[in-house]
């Protein structure tokens, strides 16, 4: 089994926190979008022998795309691939986007499931970071995307916003589950390199939430998602039963990825490639099938390594004959980990000092 990852970099505006590849050129769209179907075709006698599993429309804010766009992107796509195995079809969306002449039309083209990056339903804390929607949209997002059957429903939800309180994020989680959102997945706040936020916070024009603080905020979440029957499958990921993301698990589980697009990353097991991230190169490249991407192979220990963070990182966690149980012990006796049959785990706590718990063990 293998997944696509496609990456649609345009953006209306860009948010503040955001340190992903991303512009508002979005007179580019059309020669991206065909840029994007010349480089499938490169990797296509290859990859379309694959059983391709899950494909992923990620951004950016993929819900930008004209119909037409995403109709030819897909098809293009689709159309070299065994239907059969495919299982999810995700489109990130932002709740402004969200109209059910829009999902009727995302439906028609495969797409089953829609990730949609709301943040908070707090709008002094969305404009704080700079979304363009406001709570009521996200609201009302939730409910028509429901409405128009989309059951596979997932959205984002951050903590550790400044200014944020313990009653704001508490807020937030309550509006979360009274909507019953199939799938949560949520972030703390990180204070990326070069984004607004950042200058604001070394400016002193934001304050930060202190680390307890943030931890506090997580053990709450956790606390509640799992006391409303969502599994914590994933360190930042929850779902109903039956709800997981299939696509993000194959990063978590070692699972071979094709990525697409201006700054995408591909993954095949034993070697990691990624793509230039700057919109006017990676197009004129790719139209011309004269694509260069960084390289990098990963040796068995990297891997091994790999396996380890990644797996500590899900409820599965990882082989014991895959760590260093000596050292485990002592993790073991004082809750950070735990152990069935011949698995440990991260529990809530250890989560907390999961990078530590990982140098330990590998």
């Amino acid at each position: 089994m293998a997944g696509i990852y496609i990456h649609i970099p345009f953006c209306k505006s860009r948010c503040r926190y955001c340190d992903f590849f991303s512009t508002t050129q979005l007179e580019k769209r059309e020669a991206y979008i065909h840029a994007l179907i010349h480089e499938w075709q490169t990797y296509q006698p290859q990859w379309s022998e694959q059983d391709i599993r899950t494909i992923y429309i990620g951004g950016g804010t993929p819900s930008l795309l004209p119909i037409e766009s995403l109709r030819l992107l897909l098809h293009s796509i689709l159309s070299s691939l065994n239907p059969t195995t495919i299982q999810e079809v995700t489109l990130e969306a932002n709740p402004g986007d969200i109209t059910p002449q829009n999902i009727q039309a995302w439906r028609a083209l495969g797409i089953n499931r829609l990730s949609m990056g709301v943040q908070s339903f707090n709008d002094s804390l969305l404009q704080l970071v700079g979304r363009r929607h406001s709570a009521q949209q996200a609201i009302q997002a939730i409910q028509t995307a429901q409405a128009e059957g989309i059951t596979n429903l997932s959205i984002d939800l951050m903590y550790a916003l400044p200014g944020q309180t313990m009653a704001d994020w508490q807020a937030d989680i309550a509006q979360a589950l009274a909507l019953q959102v199939p799938h949560i997945s949520s972030y703390g706040l990180i204070y990326e390199e070069g984004t607004l936020l950042t200058q604001w916070l070394e400016q002193g024009k934001i304050t930060a939430i202190d680390e307890d603080n943030e931890m506090q905020m997580y053990d709450y979440l956790v606390e509640q998602l799992t006391q409303h029957g969502y599994e914590h499958y994933e360190v930042s990921n929850f779902a109903l039963p039956g709800q997981h993301s299939k696509h993000n698990s194959s990063y978590w589980n070692d699972t071979p990825y094709l990525g697409l697009g201006a700054g995408a990353h591909s993954y095949d097991g034993n070697q990691r490639w990624w793509n230039i991230d700057d919109l006017d190169q990676y197009i004129a490249q790719a139209m011309n099938h004269q694509l260069t991407p960084e390289h990098e192979t990963i040796t068995p220990e990297e891997r091994h390594t790999e396996q380890v963070m990644l797996g500590l990182r899900t409820s599965q966690g990882v082989a014991c004959t895959a760590v260093n149980m000596d050292k485990a012990q002592t993790y073991l006796e004082e809750g950070y980990l735990r152990q069935k049959g011949d698995r440990i785990m991260a529990t809530t706590q250890g989560f907390h000092i999961l990078n530590r718990i990982i140098e330990d063990l590998v």
